[in-house]
């Protein structure tokens, strides 16, 4: 998964998946969601992204486990993640 922020449109990605886009539904004025040809969500555009919320810092929690020995070492911490000064590719 990647987020990318356009500063100068100020528009969010999220990118969930890597599938082509088959479709696109624009679900408020503002955001829209792309679909592959299954009908997954591939990604997630938002327009006016810092109306909607503080983009100077994105907070990651994985919540459960996945594995037993991720189990016994308890909840993982979340991460917070700054955005960076370079540019992302």
């Amino acid at each position: 998964m990647k987020i990318k922020y356009f500063e100068d449109t100020d528009t969010a990605l999220v990118e969930i998946g890597n599938s082509l886009i088959a479709e696109t539904r624009e679900l408020s004025e503002d955001v829209t969601l792309d679909f592959d040809a299954e009908g997954h969500i591939v990604s997630i555009t938002i327009e006016h992204a810092s109306l909607r919320g503080d983009l100077s810092e994105i907070s990651f929690q994985r919540l459960g486990c996945t594995s037993q020995k991720a189990s016994e070492a308890g909840p993982s911490p979340a991460r917070v993640l700054q955005p960076s000064l370079s540019p992302v590719s």
